[in-house]
């Protein structure tokens, strides 16, 4: 528990973290990448070169010296970073040298107006801050090994099947080279895989695209490319690899899942996004008889795992950006252009529905507000970021 002194000295520093806090966090991954580079081998370079790393470190600090009075505000963020800390790995070990160099950077960046109570402050808060992580990740790490078909940290898994989905993404078929049977899931849950990619092991976590099953894990990946046209690290190795090649892959994990209800239930999904929602579509059309499915792509070329959402006892919408008059005229798309607050309203049965997003942030930020705007309570609306954590409120 910390003091009431810290407490106070923790939030008077909120007006000077909203202001430098980025400076901070990209100050805290120069100095810690520097003096430990292993860390490369379990950090996401492509989200530190473009900062959105940086940026959610950054929003976490804020939200944690402002909430610090109420740590329980937080909890929630906790285990959805706890998971994806669990997925990749992170270790008590770690997390001392994060202390030590995140309150370095603050020194660095605040200069004399980190005076030594503010940093004793801070120091003492991390402490705590960082145990509940490592409580938190302990039980996930025991329960992940200790379920059935379970395993510790990473385990080898061998390609059985690549089966090209739509332009430019791949749905790759993992089987445990050890032939054991694998562990169940919630529908909405990633797994991440490792490969090794120049001098560093590049990690990155890939939603299960199909209905939990003991013989394999299915994950549907877009080959990424950046603003320069580069191929993305890991997407793209993957891509190259030939059936029967071998990667790395972690126990499932993630808190953005399928909960089961008797209210409506809809799906919405932009381009890639798709992919956790397959899933969850599977399991809610076994207990729901209200399920709809809105696909929204580029055009039809880009419209994956669309046959096997055709397949389910729900109510499917595609919405291409671009339609020929034969796609709209066959039905094969049902809007064309992009989703509008007035097309949803007549779309959805119900703001009592409960909704599921998932896509680039841009459009779920869009979607988001509308759904708002529209009377659908935030408790109702449930949304996954690839990447580091942003809200879209």
């Amino acid at each position: 528990m910390l003091s009431n002194e810290t407490i106070q000295i923790i939030k008077s520093t909120v007006p000077v973290l909203e202001q430098k806090g980025k400076d901070i966090t990209t100050r805290f991954y120069s100095l810690m990448f520097q003096d430990h580079p292993g860390l490369l081998n379990v950090f996401n370079h492509s989200n530190q070169k473009n900062e959105r790393q940086q940026t959610a470190l950054a929003k976490a600090v804020y939200a944690a010296a402002a909430n610090i009075d109420q740590l329980d505000k937080i909890i929630p963020v906790v285990k959805q970073v706890a998971h994806k800390h669990r997925s990749i790995g992170v270790k008590p070990e770690q997390y001392p040298i994060v202390g030590e160099y995140l309150l370095k950077a603050i020194k660095d960046v605040l200069g004399e107006a980190a005076t030594p109570e503010i940093m004793n402050a801070w120091a003492e808060t991390y402490g705590v801050l960082a145990q509940v992580f490592i409580d938190t990740e302990k039980e996930m790490y025991e329960a992940a090994e200790k379920q059935a078909g379970g395993w510790e940290g990473y385990k080898n898994f061998f390609i059985d099947r690549k089966v090209q989905e739509s332009e430019g993404v791949l749905s790759f078929y993992l089987k445990p080279v050890d032939h054991e049977s694998l562990p169940s899931f919630l529908p909405g849950q990633y797994i991440s895989v490792r490969v090794k990619q120049f001098e560093h092991l590049h990690i990155r976590q890939y939603s299960l695209s199909d209905a939990p099953n003991e013989e394999y894990f299915r994950i549907t990946v877009k080959q990424e490319t950046n603003k320069e046209g580069q191929s993305g690290t890991v997407s793209s190795t993957l891509h190259h690899f030939a059936e029967g090649e071998v990667l790395e892959v972690s126990a499932p994990a993630g808190e953005f899942v399928y909960e089961t209800t008797e209210n409506p239930v809809v799906f919405i999904s932009g381009g890639v996004g798709v992919t956790p929602l397959v899933s969850m579509a599977k399991k809610a059309v076994e207990e729901n008889e209200n399920v709809t499915f809105i696909q929204a792509v580029k055009d039809r070329s880009h419209q994956l795992l669309a046959n096997e959402l055709k397949q389910l006892n729900l109510r499917y919408m595609a919405c291409y950006e671009q339609a020929t008059d034969e796609e709209k005229a066959s039905g094969a798309c049902q809007l064309e252009g992009y989703i509008t607050k007035d097309w949803l309203q007549e779309n959805l049965t119900s703001t009592n529905s409960h909704i599921y997003l998932c896509g680039p942030i841009a459009f779920m930020k869009v979607l988001y507000g509308y759904l708002v705007d529209m009377g659908v309570t935030e408790e109702y609306i449930h949304y996954e970021v690839f990447g580091p954590s942003v809200g879209l409120a």
